[in-house]
């Protein structure tokens, strides 16, 4: 008996048979479990006929069994809050972490464009100042000849005004005929010499391109990082047969799927699209963050995403957030979409190869990369996850051999 002898529970019992019933001034000697009360030898007689009456050290008994049933379950649930707690702290360190980690990061590369724009703008103003120089240098030569010529032009009206004055009629004729032949006036023709400010056109406009190939750069850096933190979260994807349309060729393995244009024979259970030419995967994720890569190389159509557990399989299927759909998808080998609302027509500097899913259930996230690149291709935000969401695949019609080209989840590879 859990922390109560036997000897001390008829001490007890004894004691409590002491007590005498306040109604028929009895001992207590009998416990009425129906009523759950202590009970004299008259009382069945009176106020408790037909219940279960037992003797009082076995109802005691019966309570401490009980009690201590309820202490255990009561302990275990203290238990398991204390073990909530743990994890709720340990969630705010991870989060505490990862929050300390890219505030260090995001400091690190806002510090390196900030270093960037100044070292664009000193070499800006570097260029402009060295072109003011030349500009200077040119004028300042120019400048100099020309005050050296009125020097000379000065000099040789001082020895015309000297031979003016003189009243030797011999004397001017030979003086003129010396300074004709000895000494000519300079020459020079500074009609078309001119000095023209430095032209600046361009200049910011070069610098700013520049840094804007800087930042590209460095946003490339930025995006193979964010790549590599969502591929930890990789998780392995195969295909669903049960929801496959008819028309659909899945591989052994379940990795891989595309259209057979050929109408297969399958029971049409709840889950199997009727009309739409997909497949889910067999894995869905009511928590946390998960991440899955497709190749879609050698495709002209294709649809990738993650749809919610509730959405229409039969039918006509209208694919957007609003009917559980977050999707983007290829038409005509070059026509990329994200269909959210309205769709949202996405320019793509290089058609990607294969294509990275990242969803994040807590943050309502669901993000589409470019993997061979890194790039950004699309992201849905402030998705309504109140069901499970589910992997997402259509290989496109067939187009006669031209879209037969399989979709491939393939093995997360991280660089």
């Amino acid at each position: 008996m859990s922390g109560l002898k036997r000897h001390q529970l008829i001490d007890r019992v004894e004691n409590l048979e002491g007590r005498m019933c306040t109604k028929h001034d009895k001992p207590l000697e009998l416990f009425c479990k129906t009523d759950q009360t202590c009970v004299c030898i008259l009382c069945p007689y009176s106020d408790h006929k037909m219940h279960d009456l037992v003797p009082l050290t076995e109802g005691y008994e019966g309570k401490k069994v009980e009690l201590g049933k309820t202490e255990a379950e009561i302990q275990q649930m203290i238990q398991k809050r204390r073990l909530k707690i743990q994890k709720v702290k340990h969630s705010v360190n991870l989060s505490e972490e990862d929050a300390d980690r890219e505030i260090a990061e995001g400091v690190q590369v806002f510090t390196s464009l900030k270093e960037s724009a100044e070292r664009s703008q000193a070499s800006l103003i570097k260029t402009i100042e060295e072109k003011q120089k030349i500009t200077k240098r040119k004028a300042d030569a120019s400048v100099k000849e020309l005050e050296q010529e009125i020097s000379e032009l000065k000099k040789r009206r001082t020895e015309v005004e000297q031979v003016l004055r003189s009243e030797d009629f011999l004397h001017l004729l030979q003086s003129v005929q010396s300074l004709n032949t000895n000494h000519p006036p300079p020459t020079k023709d500074w009609t078309e010499v001119s000095v023209r400010p430095s032209s600046y056109e361009g200049t910011v406009v070069k610098a700013v391109v520049q840094l804007e190939e800087t930042l590209s750069e460095e946003m490339k850096k930025l995006l193979e990082a964010e790549l590599k933190r969502v591929q930890q979260y990789a998780v392995d994807v195969t295909l669903d047969p049960d929801t496959a349309y008819p028309d659909l060729i899945l591989s052994d393995d379940g990795k891989q799927v595309n259209n057979g244009d050929v109408r297969k024979n399958l029971p049409d259970n709840p889950e199997r699209f009727s009309k739409c030419a997909c497949v889910l995967g067999e894995q869905s994720f009511s928590s946390g963050r998960f991440y899955f890569e497709v190749q879609v190389k050698g495709k002209t159509d294709w649809d990738l995403g993650v749809a919610r557990e509730s959405i229409n399989r039969k039918g006509s299927i209208t694919l957007s957030p609003q009917t559980g759909y977050w999707i983007i998808w290829l038409r005509n080998g070059n026509e990329y979409k994200a269909l959210a609302v309205p769709p949202v027509l996405l320019s793509l500097k290089s058609p990607p190869q294969k294509v990275g899913v990242f969803v994040d259930y807590e943050e309502v996230l669901v993000s589409f990369y470019d993997v061979d690149t890194a790039a950004l291709i699309y992201s849905f935000t402030g998705c309504s996850f109140t069901e499970k969401p589910f992997p997402y695949f259509n290989p496109g019609l067939n187009d006669g051999g031209k879209n037969s080209a399989p979709l491939i989840i393939s093995p997360v590879r991280v660089n």
